[in-house]
């Protein structure tokens, strides 16, 4: 799949065609506005989508899902009002596959795992607490591990999401006692120096909105010497 890069807008293009443009979200973007008032991604394809077709007056641009602002990888968006509501469909139902990569750096118990916990998040923390057993306000969430690669001092994860929770498999991954790189809100002992976590959404499969083909997006992690070494 072509790689393009805008450098005038520092965006990464993975995948584009006239109904959707997944992109590779850099740690610290925020996917749609909030609270912050900082620019969101959205904004920033948008000004892409314009700049490119010169197009006049408003780009339309539909958010069907989103990563948390450390986290990097990849980011679909709806080009037409026709694909929205099916890439939203699509992800609502889990028929679309993810695969994220994750670094630790205390070894998981077994190479290969399926956790189950049930999440119940904290609001005002803006978090979520993993139990074994359902408690009140919990909802299940399922993922599949197995470890890609032994680094120095750290191991590569490879997981397969079977349900979508808030803060996931950062909360999943704490619970067996592997928090994530640079995630002092999940266990970790000190934080990357740009705020991110080392936890990328590496992998997307899923079929066309439009079209109806299969399609396959891969995400190249960040420059750094630990994912570079994860390559």
């Amino acid at each position: 799949m072509d790689k393009i890069v805008s450098n005038k807008i520092n965006l990464q293009v993975l995948y584009e065609d006239n109904h959707i443009i997944a992109v590779n979200k850099r740690p610290g973007d925020i996917v749609q506005g909030d609270k912050t008032g900082d620019k969101p991604l959205s904004e920033v394809v948008k000004t892409y989508l314009k700049e490119k077709y010169n197009k006049p007056g408003n780009v339309y641009l539909g958010v069907v899902h989103r990563l948390d602002r450390p986290t990097s990888g990849i980011v679909i968006f709806a080009k037409t009002s026709k694909a929205l509501p099916r890439l939203n469909k699509l992800f609502k139902e889990k028929e679309a596959k993810k695969t994220y990569w994750a670094i630790v750096k205390n070894a998981p118990p077994k190479d290969t795992d399926i956790l189950t916990h049930f999440l119940k998040r904290n609001p005002k923390q803006n978090k979520s607490y993993a139990h074994i057993k359902e408690v009140p306000d919990s909802k299940r969430a399922v993922l599949e591990y197995r470890i890609l690669k032994k680094l120095d001092n750290y191991f590569l994860l490879e997981i397969d999401l079977h349900t979508g929770r808030h803060h996931q498999i950062r909360s999943q991954l704490s619970a067996i006692g592997c928090p994530i790189k640079g995630d002092l809100k999940y266990g970790f002992d000190r934080s990357n120096k740009d705020a991110s976590i080392h936890l990328h959404a590496r992998k997307l499969v899923f079929e066309h909105p439009v079209k109806k083909e299969k399609l396959e997006i891969i995400a190249a992690p960040p420059q750094d010497s630990l994912w570079d070494a994860s390559l």
